[in-house]
Order: C-alpha cells, then sequence, then structure tokens
C-alpha cells in the first residue's frame, strides 16, 4: 500500500519478419509500457512506422472530423461490431461526402443567417426614427448623418459650424442631421454622437426590416431542415463511426509503434516496464503467437531511493522463449544484437507509477493525484489519507443526519459516474459513514439531540462543547487536535527518515530526524510548563487542565520539570542539525515552524464548534430555545410552554411557537423554509469548511514533510475495447 506495484524492465527482441504479430500481441494484452529508444546504440536506428499508418492516421481525422460535425458521444453507440476494410474505404467515403456538404450548407446558412441579423440591427435605429430611407441620401448640396447621440448637442455643433442652414430631428435618441456643408461628420466630431452607415435602400425602414424578418425566416427554415438531415446522419452513422475511430485508433497505435523501437535491417528491440506479476503472462503470450522468433527478458526489478537513485536492482535478466539475447538471430541465422545492445537499456526512464492500494483505498488516490501522482521512488500517502481524511471531516461535523446526506450524495456520485467523479463519490461515502458514527456518540441529528435522549438516555459518549455546561469539552477537543497535529506530522517525518535512509542514518538525521526532535522537545517543554517560562495555559497542563477533569480525569498535570528540560535540549539540538543540513529549512525551524503547524491543526476543534454553532442557530430560529443551568432546550420539544419559561432564560422564542392560528402557520411556513434552506447551507459549508480545511492540513502540513510527486503514470501500450470486436 505504502509503495508502488513493483516493476519490471522488460526486453522483447525478435527477428523483423515477427515484429508485426508481436505488436499485435503486446498491444491486445494491455501490458507493457512501451519506453522510447533513445538511440545510444550503434547499428541501430528507431524503427520507421509499419505501411499503411500514413493512411489510417488520415482516415482517424476524417472520422474524428465527423464526431465533431455530428456531436457523436459514447450513448450514441450500438453493439459491438467488427469494421471491416471495405466498409472504412466505402461507407466512411459515402458519410463523408455527405456529411461534408450538409455542414457546409449548415455553415453557409448560419452565415447569411447572421448577415441578416446584423443588417436587422442596422436598420432598427432608422425604424426608430420613422425616415423612409430615400429621405436620407441622393442630395447634391445637403450632407446627411444619422446616429445615437444628444440632439442638443448635435444642434450646438451645427450652430457653430459654417453650416448655411440645418435641420435636426430626435426620436429615442436616434438623432438625424441635414445641413448645407461639405462635411457633416466632421462638424459633429464634437458632439455625443455616435454615427450609423445609412443603408443603401429606398422606402419605409419598417418595410424594409419586415422583408428581412421574411429572409431569417426562410434560412432558419433552411437551416433546420440541414440540421435534422445530420441529425439523421448522427442516428444511422454514429455507432459506425465510434466503431471506426475504435479500430483506427488501435491500428495506428500499432502501426507506429515501430518508431519507439531499436532495429536493425533484419531485428527490432523494445523495451517497456511492465508489473512483475504480469511478466509470465508476457512471456506466455508471445511465445504462444511466434514461438522462439522472439526473445522476452526480464531485465530488471528496481527499488529507487528519494532522490530517484536507483538502491535495489535485482537482475534477474535471461532469456524466455528464445535464444541467449547476446546473440539473437534471425531464421537464417544472422547475428543483429550485440553484446553491449542487451546489456545496456536502451532509455533511460524510471519506472511508471501504479499505486498498489486495496479498493476502499483507491477513491482516495485523487485526492493525492491533486498534488501529483507519487514518484516510484516515495511513499505512497494514500494509505495514510484514507485514514485520516474521512476520520477528520466526521468528527468535525458530527452529525447523523449530515452524515446520511453525504453518503446517498456520495453512493449517488459513485454508482453513476466514472473516473475522478466516481472517486469523489466514494470519498464522500466515506466522510458520510465517519460523519454518521460521530454523530451517533454526539447524539446528534440535524443539530438536534432527540438521537442522544433515544439512544444514550440524554447522556451520549461525547459532546461538542457548544453549551455552557460541556465548556470542558471544546478544551478538550482544542488539545486533542493539537495530539492528532503531532501524530499527523509524526507519520510525514518518519516517512521522509524512512526515505532518507538510503543516503546513510546520518543524512535520515539530519533531514528528518532533527526536526521530530525539535518538534517532540518543543512540545515535551511545552506540556512541562517547566520554570522560570511557564508558557502553557491552565486548561493544557496544572491541576484544572483537561486532563483532570471531566470527560477524561486521568490525573496528568504535566510532564516533568527534567522532561522539559530535555526537550528543550532535543530542541536546540535539533535546530543545529538542521542548520548542518540545510539553511533555508534552518530559517524556518528558527522562525517555529514545529510549533506554528502543530497549532494549525486547532482549526480541527475551531471548525467543530462553528458548524456545531450554525446548526444550533438554524433550529434556534425555528424552534426556540432557552438555557437552564447551562444547557440549551429546544422549545418545541420541551414539555415545557413558552408561557412556563422564565423570560430571562429564553433564547428565542421560535417561528413555530406562535400564540395565535395566524403567527402559528406563518411562523410555520417561513420557519420550514428556513430550516431547509438552513441546513442545506450548512451542509454545503461543511464540505467547504470541514473538507477544505482537512485537504490543507493534508497538503500543507503532512504532505510537505516527505512527499514531492511527479511520478510518470503507468500508460501500457494497448486499447480498452468498447465499440468494436475482433471476433
Amino acid at each position: 500500500m505504502l509503495r508502488p506495484e513493483r516493476m519490471s524492465r522488460v526486453s522483447v527482441t525478435g527477428s523483423r519478419q515477427v515484429m508485426n504479430e508481436v505488436i499485435e500481441t503486446i498491444h491486445d494484452m494491455n501490458l507493457l509500457h512501451v519506453t522510447d529508444y533513445d538511440g545510444g546504440w550503434d547499428g541501430f536506428d528507431p524503427g520507421d512506422p509499419i505501411e499503411g499508418a500514413d493512411e489510417a492516421a488520415e482516415k482517424l481525422v476524417t472520422v474524428r472530423s465527423l464526431q465533431s460535425i455530428l456531436g457523436i458521444d459514447d450513448e450514441d453507440a450500438g453493439p459491438n461490431r467488427i469494421v471491416t476494410e471495405d466498409a472504412l474505404d466505402s461507407e466512411l467515403e459515402t458519410v463523408r461526402q455527405t456529411v461534408n456538404e450538409l455542414d457546409d450548407r449548415r455553415n453557409e446558412l448560419n452565415d447569411e443567417l447572421r448577415q441578416v441579423n446584423e443588417r436587422i440591427d442596422a436598420m432598427v435605429p432608422f425604424a426608430t426614427l420613422g425616415i423612409d430611407l430615400d429621405l436620407l441620401s441622393g442630395y447634391d448640396s445637403i450632407s446627411v448623418a444619422v446616429g445615437d447621440g444628444d440632439a442638443v448637442a448635435v444642434d450646438n455643433a451645427l450652430a457653430g459650424s459654417d453650416a448655411s442652414a440645418y435641420e435636426v430631428f430626435e426620436e429615442d435618441e436616434v438623432v438625424a442631421a441635414f445641413a448645407r456643408t461639405d462635411d457633416i461628420e466632421d462638424v459633429l466630431v464634437s458632439a455625443d454622437f455616435a454615427l450609423h452607415e445609412i443603408p443603401d435602400a429606398d422606402g419605409s425602414p419598417e418595410d424594409y426590416i419586415e422583408e428581412l424578418k421574411h429572409d431569417r425566416q426562410r434560412l432558419e427554415s433552411k437551416l433546420r431542415t440541414v440540421e435534422d438531415e445530420l441529425e439523421e446522419q448522427r442516428l444511422e452513422y454514429g455507432a459506425f463511426l465510434l466503431a471506426a475511430e475504435e479500430k483506427l485508433t488501435i491500428e495506428v497505435q500499432q502501426q507506429e509503434a515501430p518508431l519507439s523501437f531499436a532495429t536493425t535491417k533484419n531485428a527490432f528491440v523494445s523495451e517497456g516496464w511492465i508489473p512483475t506479476e504480469h511478466f509470465a503472462d508476457l512471456v506466455e503470450g508471445l511465445y504462444d503467437v511466434v514461438g522462439d522468433h522472439v526473445e522476452v527478458d526480464e531485465l530488471e526489478r528496481a527499488s529507487y531511493d528519494g532522490e530517484g537513485h536507483l538502491v535495489d536492482r535485482e537482475d534477474v535478466g535471461g532469456t524466455h522463449g528464445g535464444p541467449d539475447p547476446a546473440a539473437a538471430t534471425t531464421d537464417g541465422g544472422e547475428e543483429v544484437v550485440s553484446d553491449g545492445g542487451v546489456d545496456q537499456s536502451m532509455s533511460h526512464s524510471s519506472p511508471p507509477v501504479v499505486q498498489d492500494n486495496p479498493d476502499p483505498v483507491e477513491p482516495f488516490e485523487s485526492l493525492v493525484k491533486i498534488i501529483n501522482r507519487p514518484k516510484y521512488s516515495e511513499l505512497d500517502p494514500t494509505f495514510i489519507v484514507f485514514l485520516s481524511f474521512p476520520a477528520l471531516f466526521g468528527f468535525m461535523i458530527g452529525d447523523l443526519g449530515y452524515g446520511v446526506l453525504y453518503a446517498a450524495i456520495g453512493y449517488y456520485i459513485f454508482t453513476k459516474f466514472d473516473g475522478v467523479a466516481k472517486s469523489l463519490g466514494g470519498i464522500a461515502l466515506w466522510s458520510g459513514g465517519f460523519t454518521m458514527l460521530f454523530g451517533i456518540l454526539y447524539g446528534e441529528i440535524f443539530g438536534l439531540h432527540i438521537l442522544g435522549e433515544v439512544l444514550w438516555h440524554g447522556h451520549p459518549p461525547l459532546h461538542k462543547g457548544l453549551q455552557p455546561a460541556e465548556a470542558e469539552y471544546a478544551q478538550l477537543w482544542l488539545v486533542v487536535s493539537l495530539l492528532i497535529g503531532m501524530a499527523h506530522m509524526t507519520i510525514g517525518y518518519v516517512f521522509d527518515f524512512y526515505e532518507n535512509l538510503s543516503h546513510g542514518v546520518g543524512d535520515a538525521i539530519l533531514e528528518s530526524g532533527s526536526w521530530l526532535m525539535m518538534m517532540f522537545g518543543l512540545w515535551a517543554w511545552i506540556f512541562a510548563n517547566t520554570p522560570p517560562f511557564g508558557v502553557a495555559p491552565d486548561f493544557l497542563v496544572g491541576s484544572n487542565s483537561v486532563f483532570n477533569a471531566h470527560p477524561v480525569a486521568i490525573g496528568f498535570t504535566g510532564l516533568p520539570a527534567m522532561v522539559g528540560y530535555l526537550g528543550l535540549i532535543s530542541f536546540f539540538v535539533g535546530l543545529v542539525l538542521i542548520a548542518q543540513a540545510d539553511v533555508a529549512e534552518f530559517v524556518e525551524a528558527v522562525f517555529l515552524q514545529v510549533f506554528a503547524n502543530v497549532l494549525s491543526y486547532t482549526r480541527i476543534a475551531a471548525v467543530l464548534l462553528a458548524k456545531a454553532g450554525m446548526a444550533f442557530v438554524v433550529n434556534l430560529l425555528v424552534f426556540g430555545a432557552y438555557v437552564h443551568h447551562g444547557e440549551y432546550h429546544f422549545i418545541f420539544f420541551s414539555k415545557k410552554s413558552l408561557a412556563d419559561i422564565p423570560p430571562n432564560e429564553v433564547m428565542f422564542a421560535g417561528l413555530v411557537n406562535g400564540s395565535g392560528p395566524v403567527d402559528l402557520l406563518i411562523g410555520s411556513v417561513a420557519g420550514l423554509i428556513i430550516l431547509v434552506i438552513g441546513h442545506l447551507l450548512v451542509l454545503v459549508l461543511g464540505i467547504t469548511s470541514a473538507g477544505l480545511q482537512t485537504l490543507r492540513l493534508e497538503y500543507v502540513e503532512f504532505f510537505q514533510k516527505f512527499y514531492e510527486g511527479g511520478g510518470e503514470k503507468y500508460q501500457p501500450f494497448g486499447y480498452a475495447r468498447q465499440f468494436t470486436t475482433d471476433d
């Protein structure tokens, strides 16, 4: 779980006479992550595509273009089918001609329709003005300008010009100006005036617009006809085009595969990575097809340190299903691979990463990949995220009602979607489950304590600490948050320590152990409240600490002073070690990062109280509440009526506790609306607060201790068929 699946570097060597069969077999198995030949071997060149690759690639481009034009998606697929070469040559060409002609016609109609709409828009101001179009042009000594603007400003501009006569008309801020002047546009530059081009047309602009609208209706009708014909093409050929794309994609992948190979005139060598447990499957599959015309070698099973350096190369080189790779031959006996060719890797690639987590843990891989995929050399933190994220989320929300809704939403997403969305659904399921669990322990359902009354007879094992009588719980959760932070960060430092062990114990102590010494040393000093400083608050150490009262009451008043002094020494020793390891980290350490990081976890207690407070406020507005002996009681569910409660104890009367029929009706309707909207708001804010704050703790306080990411995705050479079959 903490390491990716073990990968083996393998080499496939064979005669070019069987290269096509080898490529097809490896592709069908969909197991080998092929690496590109880097040109480092004497006498070997990168291979050339198999004959027909260009033609298949052109057809693939055509098919994808047709899919885009027709808007085809996976829902248009029919039953799996065999797509023949004849169909690709004849049927595809027929579809291409028909669809392209229709698409060209659709584009032409859209262009014409756009032009008509532009002409209508341009004519609207003239229709507003109400002047026939033939009166706006055709004069020898009069200039005309029409536009949007201020008629007074236009009049003033013309009055101050050399125009011997002028007239201004205005309607709804559309202005027409007639003037005896050489260039009216220059005259109106100073006015607030946006000029419209006068159309080359006669008659009423209203009539002209009606003609244009008729043209638009005609074009829209033609466009609908073309789109209907395209829809018919989609329904008739959608399944064929999906299957054709899949077949051509497979062909192109196979035909272009030799580009990654090292080849000579008579032989080829391909390398790649495969999960070690599937190596035997690769050997058996190739041997069944081409026999001893190919050699399959498992060159190494490798582990890498945190810097990506090889630390465990299990050399397992050897031949399977053919002669020794140092002397691979063609059927004619010609040697095609030298000794150096197979002993030296044909590329310098690192193993791709296949995260090896149980099914329940897999959804949380998506949270890790938001940062980056773990490198093959790194520990995979997914399992720790699986343990911590839903537990912290559930602890902060802690409500049976909200938990049921989170789980229901998660189940819907998990069952209806694929990919990342499916993973998010799984995360919501786990988070909802823990929210329900803590909700039962808190005895809460939608912020109400009815569950506690039913299950725990009014005394649930846990309280959130919102009520005055339970204030000690609020302090307890604050301290628990600190302890969670130290535990969470310790795991991160231990992971880093383990990864740095590949450089030696000394480096591991300098890089990681120093931080552990600082963190535990500083907090041991704080929990000891060592004189003469005594910086710890009373609820943390002393006779009044949360460890010395209900509900914990273990009698802990603080660590011995000697432990505090030793902790302080440990802190400074760690600081010195960090200074030797990295100056930048030393600066962070000086500013007490180990103190600030642990304090950052107090957001857990803060979100817990904030969400509880929001749910309480919603219920308070609806049901009303009073406080008695430090405990809040909702009036609606109380045996007491509002009249029986002393006024000084009433916090809010509640919308549903109206005295008269009208007040009761209005209050009940308003209360129901507030109840639903309020709790939905709390539900959503639970995701944005508890969810995001937990993610922040994972990414910032935990991941940064050891995690870098940047692993290569495992992409085996092959294709998972959806729409075609080769049977």
